[in-house]
């Protein structure tokens, strides 16, 4: 008897507990967004002869059921937890903490996608560069894991065979090397990205390759004429919110100068010539307080620097890393030009850039170059 009771009791609370989670789930507002994933959820699929006959109203539900799950983010936490302290597993969905960090694993290398980035900028190169004076230079940008994973026992790329890989690829191009120049402190503990206020030296290092120079104090931190400022929340960087564990904020600093107060930014993102800032503070409210940087992602956007020394200028073609480097190029050149190829198809460059004379630099990580499919 005493059995029976048992029994009863923990069929009733596990029942009780199903019940609970159903009735939580149905009468929840449905979810569009994930903050701390920073992606779009799985809306309720549409029941229809056509979505059951294909599969696709099975998957979707369960997809919807898992991104609209009560408590989802607080399980997500207890997953990652038990996953590397209990069990004590590596990584979590491809995720890992070592010395201070949260890091994602890239490995292995594809060679279809660098080979995909490369036949992208060839075409550039073939139809809008090839018979112009524009000299052209190339620039990769490694990840956290080319300073964390070997140490830390994880499977990483072999970077420097990356970078010599595209560089043989892309031999219309001058590489500029900048591995040597960084370490893991010059990349944020949450986040992906490198922090501006220690990229001086790969800024000073660029713009000496393609001939340009920095105005005087322009080049490092010492001399004073760039004003530190700090954003006044703390920073819950990409991987912060997809790891789900409880981590200490990164601190979010940018670099203000009197050249860049006096710049003129204009953002081509809709279109239309919009005035835009070099800072961005309101965007940094969002969920991406890197969008700071210029905003963030934008097609097109173009920088007029009125106490420029020189007539230079340049285009760089990029991916989110030169939104915080790019405006410390910005003293040694009258006119740069970002170009994100992500957002804005190569083909309608001349609508935009004409090209002549320029110098012209496509700076990438290696993450996009291992992923490039967003390239065109």
């Amino acid at each position: 008897m005493k059995k029976m009771w048992k029994n009863a009791f923990l069929l009733v609370l596990t029942g009780g507990y199903l019940l609970l989670f159903l009735l939580l789930q149905l009468f929840s507002p449905e979810k569009t967004l994930s903050d701390s994933e920073r992606r779009a959820l799985q809306k309720k699929p549409q029941l229809t002869l056509d979505t059951i006959k294909d599969g696709s109203y099975m998957k979707d539900f369960e997809t919807y059921t898992q991104d609209q799950f009560p408590f989802r983010d607080s399980f997500r936490g207890i997953k990652s937890l038990s996953s590397l302290g209990l069990f004590l597993q590596k990584e979590v969905n491809h995720l890992y903490v070592a010395e201070g960090s949260i890091s994602k694993v890239e490995y292995p290398f594809s060679q279809s996608m660098l080979d995909h980035a490369v036949n992208t900028f060839q075409g550039i190169y073939d139809k809008f560069l090839k018979d112009t004076n524009v000299s052209i230079y190339s620039c990769v940008v490694p990840d956290k894991n080319y300073f964390l994973a070997n140490r830390s026992g994880h499977l990483s790329l072999d970077y420097e065979a990356f970078e010599q890989e595209f560089h043989a690829q892309t031999s219309f191009m001058t590489n500029v090397s900048i591995m040597d120049l960084l370490s893991q402190e010059d990349y944020y503990h949450t986040d992906s990205h490198w922090r501006q206020e220690r990229i001086l030296p790969i800024a000073k290092r660029l713009c000496e390759h393609m001939g340009a120079s920095l105005p005087s104090g322009y080049d490092t931190m010492e001399a004073g004429v760039y004003e530190k400022k700090l954003w006044d929340k703390p920073f819950y960087g990409v991987y912060y919110g997809q790891l789900a564990l409880p981590f200490a904020p990164d601190a979010l600093y940018y670099l203000t100068s009197p050249v860049l107060e006096r710049v003129s930014v204009t953002s081509y993102g809709t279109g239309t010539a919009k005035p835009s800032v070099v800072y961005n503070l309101e965007k940094a409210e969002d969920k991406d307080p890197y969008e700071l940087f210029l905003s963030g992602a934008d097609p097109l956007i173009t920088i007029e620097n009125p106490l420029a020394e020189t007539d230079k200028e340049l285009v760089v073609f990029r991916d989110s890393f030169g939104s915080s480097l790019v405006p410390l190029m910005v003293p040694a050149y009258k006119t740069v030009t970002l170009v994100d190829i992500r957002y804005l198809q190569s083909e309608f460059l001349p609508y935009f850039v004409e090209f002549d004379s320029q110098d012209v630099l496509f700076l990438y990580s290696t993450v996009l170059l291992n992923n490039s499919l967003g390239l065109h």
